[in-house]
């Protein structure tokens, strides 16, 4: 298995690849609030974040290194990253919870009228309360908040050579866990503990975590891919999938799998083949100066003649320290792909009313063309009665 977290100076670059961009923006500072984004600067890796009480704040200034203003429970987990300057207060703080402490760093680093840029586009949000941002800019003086100009959508969605290996270790533990289905997944095993006992091979395999199981189970297809599993048990003719996002060292895969109980019917048979050769299609296309909305058409073509696909409303999406993660392919995203970027292949086919076969599987975008990340699937497989 890869080492854990990165070198400092996987953090050095990150940080002088977001100064340049932000001087050609005309930024001063980034104000990042979300966990994500403060670990991609830090390497500040904890599952506290699953408590909504606290703000967590990061200011990148553009020259310098980071300042971390955060709540004193979190200074010890700090303190072992590379950020030095780390100012904390005792939180929650009902009367001032870090708005004080934050508008003084900002002040410190940032000139008057400096700009200071938030991230604000599609898949972002402000991890604080509203009463405290109006706060935060009426003691900022005259300094002015505006969006990021897309600085950290564009440096995320290119995954360094190191992020890429975490991502890789993820795919293959989610691989071995995926053999091990027919362990767990029988006729009269319910979809629940088939669901309960695919998140003990993951771990078993080497996750850290699995926060993210979904999947279905009905006769020739299924109706949706994020319901809760029922206790109903597998029966003959129905087609299991499951769908992983598990984590290694903070980073996810996302990729599914389809399962036949008992032989599948011709029918079913020839549509997964249609997936597969729309997977196959998309992973063709994806390469260095293709665009998202391109990989999506090819998709496509395979399963509808270009008719513009599903009420899914994407066919893949970007993935790396988030399950889901900018582009998405849709006909409208222009992004052009560019080495290091990590995306999932995701085509739908509608065999019926709620009657669904999805196909998922991740690669990532180098030199000369796409490279499986994820052992793709070839055929549908059948569990034995």
């Amino acid at each position: 298995m890869t080492p854990r977290g990165f070198p400092v100076e996987e953090f050095r670059t990150r940080t002088a690849r977001a100064q340049d961009a932000m001087a050609k923006a005309g930024l001063d500072a980034l104000l990042l609030t979300t966990e994500p984004e403060l670990r991609y600067f830090t390497g500040f890796l904890t599952r506290f974040w699953e408590s909504p009480t606290r703000p967590w704040f990061l200011i990148l200034p553009r020259t310098g290194d980071p300042v971390a203003v955060i709540p004193a429970i979190g200074a010890a987990l700090m303190r072992t990253t590379w950020i030095a300057d780390i100012r904390t207060w005792r939180s929650p703080d009902y009367e001032d919870d870090g708005v004080s402490l934050l508008a003084g760093a900002l002040c410190d680093l940032v000139a008057e009228r400096g700009a200071i840029g938030v991230p604000s586009g599609a898949e972002t949000h402000l991890r604080m309360p509203l009463a405290d941002w109006e706060v935060l800019k009426r003691r900022t003086g005259g300094r002015v908040f505006r969006d990021d100009a897309g600085v950290m959508r564009r440096l995320r969605m290119v995954k360094s050579g190191a992020e890429i290996e975490k991502i890789r270790e993820s795919c293959a533990i989610a691989n071995r866990a995926f053999a091990r289905v027919p362990e767990i997944a029988r006729q009269g095993v319910s979809l629940a503990q088939v669901f309960r006992d695919f998140q003990r091979l993951c771990l078993e395999e080497g996750a850290d975590w699995v926060p993210y199981v979904a999947g279905g189970a009905a006769p020739g297809g299924y109706p949706d891919v994020i319901s809760p599993a029922t206790e109903r048990p597998l029966a003959p003719g129905d087609v299991l999938m499951l769908d992983t996002g598990l984590v290694r060292d903070g980073y996810f895969c996302d990729f599914d799998r389809n399962y036949s109980v008992g032989p599948a019917a011709p029918e079913l048979i020839r549509a997964h083949d249609r997936l597969i050769a729309a997977t196959l299609a998309g992973f063709d296309r994806a390469r260095p100066g293709a665009t998202a909305a391109e990989v999506f058409a090819a998709m496509d073509h395979v399963l509808t003649g270009g008719s513009g696909g599903s009420d899914a409303g994407r066919f893949g999406h970007g993935l790396g320290m988030q399950l889901t993660e900018p582009p998405s392919l849709i006909p409208a995203d222009p992004t052009v792909l560019e080495p290091g970027m990590v995306l999932t292949l995701e085509p739908g086919v509608e065999l019926g009313p709620d009657r669904w076969l999805v196909n998922e599987e991740d690669i990532v975008i180098g030199e000369g063309g796409a490279e499986w990340l994820s052992d793709p699937v070839r055929r549908l497989a059948e569990l034995p009665l």
